[in-house]
Parts: C-alpha cells; sequence; structure tokens
C-alpha cells in the first residue's frame, strides 16, 4: 500500500492542479454585415489572402507583407495601419471550405502589445439566399492578469472596416 501511496498521489495532485489550472474565459466582440451577393463569391474574397490584398489596394491598410506561406493555412502576415506607426501579425489557422470559415491567431500588435494574452479572428461566411450572405466577423480574446483594471479590447473597427469594403466592392461589382 505505501508503494502506491506516491502515484496516487501525484495521479490526484495532476488532476486537482488540470481543473483548476484553466486559462482566462475568453471574451468576444463581434459583427454581422449583410451583403447582396451570394456566399460563394464573398469567401472568395475572404478565404486566402484576398481580403487584405484589397484592403491595401484600397487604402485601408498601409501594407500587407507576407512573412511565410502564400495564404493557406500556416500563413504569417503582417499589416500595418495607415499610419505607419501600428502593425498586427497573425497566423491563419483554419481555413475551411466547406463552413466558409477562417481563423487567425494573433501573433504581434493590436490587443497583444496593450495587455491581451490572446486574440483569434474568426469570420464566417453564411449564405441568407442565393443572393443574399452575411459577413460574421468575431474576435476572441482573453485579457493578461494585472490587466483587467486597463480593459485592453481588439480594434473590432478594423474588422468592421474589412467587411464594410467587401460589401462595397462586390455590390458594386455585381451591380455594374
Amino acid at each position: 500500500m505505501l508503494k502506491q501511496f506516491p502515484l496516487v498521489f501525484f495521479v490526484l495532485l495532476g488532476c486537482y492542479v488540470g481543473v483548476n489550472s484553466h486559462p482566462q474565459p475568453l471574451k468576444h466582440l463581434s459583427n454581422e454585415l449583410e451583403v447582396h451577393a451570394p456566399a460563394s463569391e464573398v469567401w472568395e474574397v475572404y478565404r486566402n489572402l484576398g481580403v487584405l490584398k484589397l484592403a491595401a489596394q484600397k487604402n485601408i491598410i498601409q501594407s500587407l507583407t507576407v512573412l511565410k506561406g502564400d495564404g493557406g493555412v500556416g500563413t504569417v502576415v503582417k499589416v500595418t495601419s495607415l499610419s505607419g506607426n501600428e502593425s498586427y501579425t497573425e497566423k491563419f489557422t483554419v481555413i475551411n471550405d466547406q463552413k466558409r470559415m477562417k481563423v487567425a491567431q494573433g501573433l504581434k500588435g493590436d490587443c497583444l502589445a496593450i495587455g491581451c494574452s490572446v486574440q483569434i479572428i474568426q469570420f464566417d461566411i453564411i449564405q441568407k439566399s442565393q443572393n443574399s450572405s452575411i459577413i460574421k466577423s468575431d474576435i476572441a480574446y482573453a485579457v493578461k492578469k494585472g490587466f483587467e483594471a486597463k480593459n485592453p479590447k481588439p480594434n473590432i473597427q478594423f474588422v468592421e472596416a474589412l467587411a464594410q469594403l467587401v460589401k462595397n466592392f462586390l455590390e458594386n461589382k455585381n451591380n455594374a
């Protein structure tokens, strides 16, 4: 019995630590925008690098630098703001063509620079009808311990501006 005590002790300790050391819960900022265009067209702009290249062309951002990859899963990009004073680096972690879902993990910048421990951006393109869809943008984030009073938040206005840019681009293209 005494020989088993250390094993039982460490198993119980491991279970206790595993249950009581959960990360902070994620907070969410979300945006939805209806687009009068088929979901397949909206998805083609959002998947890979399309939306960020369009943002650079239309002066929503100063520059887009691909640090690694070709736009698929594992691609790392750096987006520089118009002022040139701020940049944000992210890695594409999910691109699901069946669900029309793209997920990117923030690596540096935005709220990560001011007290967030994690920042995950998810885009879902939802078909509403044959010629109408919804761009759903969600930013999940967690605040580091000690930064709660400062209440750091990601820049939801950027993903809202991207959605509006895609809406205007596709609706003008389809009406031409």
